[in-house]
């Protein structure tokens, strides 16, 4: 099967990227450990900036398409499409989790505003769509009347919590500090079913 170099070389750059930073990445450092040259790199995406904007939408896409899917679906009840996604989130979260950190800090930062400007629409596009589900569980008096689009922040925020220091995360679990928690099935489904308790909790009427 014959690779695709555009998705190869965005592979190698979410490692470099989650590894060393934006500052700390070069071209030349990717096209090496991605075994192309500069001129290919460049000739994809352009720019390092570009290329981050290429990562991004391929991962934001995923939620987005995901979001619109479940939506759709009426099979399942918005309660089933809530506990899908959190379920979604954990596990993408925690499987790039240095990755996410690195979308964190570029989050935190304006110096290069078009990156900081698409991870905020994109982040935001999705919490809409996500917030549009609760918002019709809300409308079938299924959910108690509570604010959608902070429901969903919530969310991604008790996950973004935990990956924003594996040290600490550590520390709170009790475990050494070599222990690798992001790779941890048992933690996944430990913080899966605390998020899910949490939000039905605060969703489901008494």
């Amino acid at each position: 099967m014959a690779v695709d170099k555009r998705e190869h070389i965005m592979e190698h750059a979410i490692s470099l990227f989650a590894d060393k930073g934006f500052e700390g990445t070069s071209i030349r450092d990717l096209a090496q450990v991605a075994g192309v040259n500069v001129a290919m790199v460049n000739y994809y995406f352009g720019s390092k900036e570009k290329l981050v904007e290429a990562i991004l939408e391929k991962k934001s896409s995923y939620m987005k398409d995901r979001i619109e899917e479940l939506e759709a679906n009426t099979n399942l009840s918005e309660l089933d499409k809530i506990d899908a996604l959190i379920e979604d989130y954990v596990n993408r979260i925690l499987n790039g989790a240095s990755f996410h950190k690195f979308l964190y800090k570029e989050l935190m930062d304006t110096k290069r505003d078009v990156i900081h400007t698409f991870l905020n629409n994109s982040f935001a596009r999705n919490t809409r769509n996500f917030s549009a589900i609760i918002q019709k569980g809300i409308d079938k008096k299924v959910f108690r009347e509570v604010d959608p689009i902070l429901t969903v922040t919530s969310i991604i925020g008790s996950i973004s919590q935990v990956v924003v220091s594996k040290s600490m995360c550590n520390q709170l679990l009790l475990k050494p500090e070599g222990n690798e928690p992001y790779a941890d099935e048992a933690f996944k489904q430990r913080l899966i079913t605390h998020i899910k308790s949490m939000i039905h909790a605060h969703l489901l009427v008494k």
